[in-house]
């Protein structure tokens, strides 16, 4: 399916490095430099497009007006005002096929994560704005990402776009869907051509005083946006009452615990008794850590919030890939929230582990990988989550079949600690799947106010 980047509202961006492979020049008739972007700004080939094509909001946010009062009256504001896309030419720039092409010749998730958080704060961004450069630009930060669910492979090879709207606002959050589309000549059914969905929550804060701020409305047109609309409002109302759900949902936590712990102790006690298909959870872990450079951060001077979840990606990616023996395939991120900002020069510590599997389905075990991020000041002495994240793999079909014997062990723990967060996440998980309801048929494809022609970038950093 080839996606028509011609229309006026089309913001083209223009390679930043020449192909090896391809003696020509930039459309002005000299190679271009890479793009002269704001110290400390993260640098990725999807910043840097969304910059140029809203450098103007972008530098009121860098360098809003000293003093400056705040937005005065609230503006109605349609979906079709924010929809932005953004279009990866796989299919005819080398350059940007070999920045996002994984081992596996798909995608790689990590760095797609990264460009999600990205459009979807360009998207909150474009809602929130007054037009106004006089008065005070409001701070917008991820708050938390829901479900984000892998429909199909996602190739490298074919042109890629990613659509996105605000589907919902409340007082002071926003809700942004977004949608990865990919399709071939063959197969150019508009349903079946959704690869990946991701909601985004974003809240607005007083950019001076740090209190929540109140937003523009949201006012849908279609029918389609008025479903949106729904959806988004029920999706806020279980996240509300989601906290009292689990509490009932873990009456009779004891003989639960006892369970889980059960086997848990057999290997702490007789380990040469235990059950040889079964591995305690502690020996799955991996760990990792790094100091945040001034580099990785946004616009607001904080770390950037798809930076965080690319590393914390491919953390899980490769504690699935020691624990099963086998690639993994990467399924689904469950609902992510942002606990506390992460700013230059901290400390942070990526911890993994295998929570639990899923064996039910021969064909397509499951492996839930959970990642913990810790910001940690050692001169403080102190130690604080930043963020949970819980990835689904399960493994490659083709992989699977090649090994013969091949299975994937259960996890037990071997302290009521580990046992209570198993429980938690399979409670959360069962809430999450009998109140979600499945809105894999919704595309946003049509009366696109802004597109992003995206076609590479070289000055990034892969990590």
């Amino acid at each position: 399916m080839e996606f028509n980047c011609s229309s006026p509202n089309t913001i083209p961006v223009v390679s930043t490095f020449a192909s090896p492979f391809d003696n020509s020049t930039a459309g002005n008739g000299s190679t271009r430099k890479p793009i002269s972007l704001w110290p400390g700004m993260y640098h990725s080939p999807v910043t840097s497009a969304l910059w140029e094509a809203k450098s103007q909001i972008f530098e009121r946010l860098l360098d809003p007006p000293k003093d400056a009062p705040p937005q005065s009256e609230l503006l109605t504001k349609t979906p079709s005002r924010s929809r932005t896309s953004i279009l990866y030419n796989f299919s005819s720039d080398y350059i940007l096929r070999e920045q996002y092409r994984d081992p596996w010749n798909e995608v790689r998730i990590g760095k797609l994560l990264e460009d999600l958080d990205a459009l979807a704060g360009t998207i909150s961004v474009k809602h929130c704005s007054d037009d106004d450069s006089t008065t005070r630009p409001l701070l917008l930060v991820t708050a938390s990402v829901d479900k984000i669910v892998l429909k199909k492979p996602i190739s490298v090879d074919i042109d890629l776009k990613i659509v996105g709207s605000v589907v919902w606002v409340g007082r002071s959050s926003i809700e942004i869907q977004l949608e990865v589309i990919q399709s071939t000549k063959e197969n150019s059914d508009v349903s079946d051509s959704v690869a990946l969905t991701a909601n985004f929550i974003f809240v607005a804060r007083d950019s001076k005083t740090g209190k929540a701020a109140p937003v523009n409305r949201l006012s849908p047109e279609t029918e389609h946006e008025k479903f949106l609309y729904e959806e988004a409002e029920r999706r806020s109302k279980l996240r509300k009452r989601k906290r009292v759900d689990i509490i009932e949902f873990q009456n009779g936590e004891v003989n639960r615990l006892e369970a889980l712990l059960a086997e848990g102790r057999i290997f702490c006690d007789m380990p040469a008794l235990a059950d040889r298909d079964s591995i305690l959870l502690r020996d799955t872990r991996l760990e990792n850590a790094l100091i945040c450079q001034p580099q990785q951060r946004n616009i607001h001077g904080r770390i950037f919030g798809g930076f965080l979840m690319h590393r914390a990606f491919e953390l899980a990616f490769s504690t699935a890939y020691a624990f099963a023996g086998l690639v993994p395939c990467f399924l689904e991120v469950d609902h992510v929230d942002f606990l506390r900002p992460v700013d230059v020069g901290d400390f942070l510590r990526l911890k993994s582990c295998v929570l639990y599997t899923e064996l039910e389905n021969p064909d397509q075990p499951l492996i839930n990988v959970e990642v913990v991020a810790h910001v940690t000041r050692p001169e403080l002495r102190t130690s604080e989550e930043s963020n949970t994240f819980y990835f689904t793999f399960t493994v490659r079909p083709e992989a699977k079949a090649a090994k013969n014997g091949f299975k994937i062990r259960n996890v037990v723990p071997a302290t009521e600690e580990e046992a209570r967060r198993i429980l938690e996440r399979m409670d959360a998980e069962t809430l999450t799947q009998g109140s979600m309801i499945l809105t894999s048929h919704v595309i946003i494809v049509h009366d696109e106010t802004q597109s992003l022609s995206y076609v590479g970038y070289s000055g990034e950093r892969q990590s």
